[in-house]
């Protein structure tokens, strides 16, 4: 069984946790918190947008956290002033919602 590598782990982690936390360097000026409770979809579009672009290599190290974070948080920049323009602008596979894992898992512990 595959598994996520602590690389990928380690800079999903840190995302989530300077975007929960209002603390986003890319967001710098940008009151996005609230969008937590009222526009989850945002939200969820720009977690979506971050885990279509990062890239690992052959042994699952990271190659781009920095580039997908900026790719994920241009969305709620665009999404908050309307004024910001997205360059380069996004091409289908970034923006690309998958669906959803099965209701049970499909492994048993």
């Amino acid at each position: 069984m595959k598994r996520l590598s602590q690389s990928f782990s380690g800079a999903l982690r840190t995302f989530a946790y300077f975007m929960a936390s209002g603390s986003q360097y890319t967001l710098q000026g940008i009151d996005y918190l609230c969008l937590y409770g009222e526009e989850p979809s945002v939200i969820e579009q720009t977690f979506a947008i971050y885990v279509n672009v990062i890239e690992l290599d052959e042994d699952g190290q990271v190659l781009n956290a920095k580039y997908a974070e900026k790719r994920a948080t241009d969305y709620i920049r665009t999404y908050c002033d309307s004024s910001f323009v997205i360059d380069p602008p996004y091409e289908n596979w970034e923006i690309a919602l998958y669906d959803p894992p099965p209701l049970n898992d499909l492994i048993q512990y």
